[in-house]
């Protein structure tokens, strides 16, 4: 129940922040890399800053693709519990926001293959790299 309860809301805050889009307005370079990336897979979508966002199901675990107008793939992202945090990162977490609701992680990786962890606390996206060392504050 905490589970369905977290990704209820998890979901719902990303679609606050974004602009819900019906798939037909959705650029062909954009779906095409989409469908060749998963294919036979239907997802949601959305425009956030000038990316296309669209989110579906793979493995058991929501997924979300960020794809520029050109089709080019910008990263793709999954949720992640605190725990699935490396350390470093859920100690300077504990350390700079003690007693602050994070409200969500994600597991990050680049097209290149690098990978970062994101939490969102107080309306921020706080990035670390692929061992939990802080990178930057965005938003």
């Amino acid at each position: 129940m905490k589970k369905l309860l977290f990704l209820c809301f998890t979901v719902s805050t990303f679609y606050v922040s974004a602009q819900k889009i019906n798939e037909s307005k959705v650029p062909a370079s954009v779906k095409t890399t989409f469908s060749k990336s998963y294919p036979s897979t239907e997802g949601k979508w959305v425009k956030e800053d000038g990316n296309y966002e669209v989110t579906f199901d793979k493995d058991a675990k929501k997924m979300t693709l960020v794809i520029a107008p050109s089709g080019t793939l910008v990263q793709s992202e999954y949720a992640i519990k605190f725990a699935e945090l490396p350390k470093a990162a859920t100690d300077y977490l504990t350390s700079n926001y003690k007693g602050v609701k994070i409200v969500e992680m994600a597991h990050i990786t680049k097209p290149n293959g690098d990978i970062q962890f994101e939490a969102e606390v107080k309306g921020k996206d706080i990035l670390f790299d692929s061992n939990g060392k802080f990178l930057s504050k965005e938003k």
